[in-house]
């Protein structure tokens, strides 16, 4: 496994249980998914702030293609995070706002957070495909035609927000080559 950014170290069990439901047989929600987001969170100068850190590693804790996956995950992170010294109101939060993706304009902590989860988007074409498959990996439950109807929504509803990204650089960085690969899998579904 490759060597994570933890903020806890006297908590390093928890961090291996983490990298332990990671590591399962997920499609697109794995270990690498992890690391990139933890990437996007220092690309972005926020390593520093524990609180985003942990909540990228809890935010797919729990994934099984359900509803209710990244508030299953924002549990987890309130009974584990207890007593090490976090704002765990806050890592739940944060955890919760993946949902949507939507943080408030003064967000900064749930700006970040979102848009280094959604910075895949931006991905170099290969990078990207490899992405868009494990995705159909985490739903090969749901038959190729709704697959197909359901991804489409959901990508054609990212194209057509005002804003991909909230961060600055994110936007300068992130938003033209994001919306070309949006644009691209939409065709390939269509």
């Amino acid at each position: 496994m490759p060597e994570l950014y933890w903020p806890l170290a006297d908590h390093l069990a928890l961090r291996d249980q983490l990298l332990t439901a990671y590591s399962t047989d997920r499609g697109y929600h794995d270990v690498r998914h992890l690391a990139e987001v933890l990437e996007r969170i220092d690309e972005l100068g926020e390593s520093s702030n524990h609180e985003v850190v942990l909540a990228a590693w809890y935010h797919d804790a729990i994934y099984e293609g359900g509803p209710d996956d990244e508030e299953r995950s924002a549990q987890l992170a309130e009974r584990e995070l207890r007593g090490t010294g976090v704002d765990v109101a806050e890592v739940a939060r944060l955890v919760r706002l993946t949902t949507t993706h939507d943080p408030a304009s003064d967000d900064h902590p749930g700006q970040v957070l979102c848009d280094a989860d959604l910075a895949i988007l931006a991905a170099d074409p290969a990078r990207y495909q490899e992405y868009s498959d494990g995705v159909r990996r985490d739903y090969d439950f749901v038959p190729d035609a709704d697959f197909r109807a359901g991804r489409r929504a959901v990508l054609e509803e990212l194209l057509a927000r005002g804003a991909l990204f909230r961060t600055q650089h994110a936007r300068r960085e992130w938003d033209r080559r994001a919306r070309e690969n949006l644009r691209n899998e939409i065709a390939a579904l269509t």
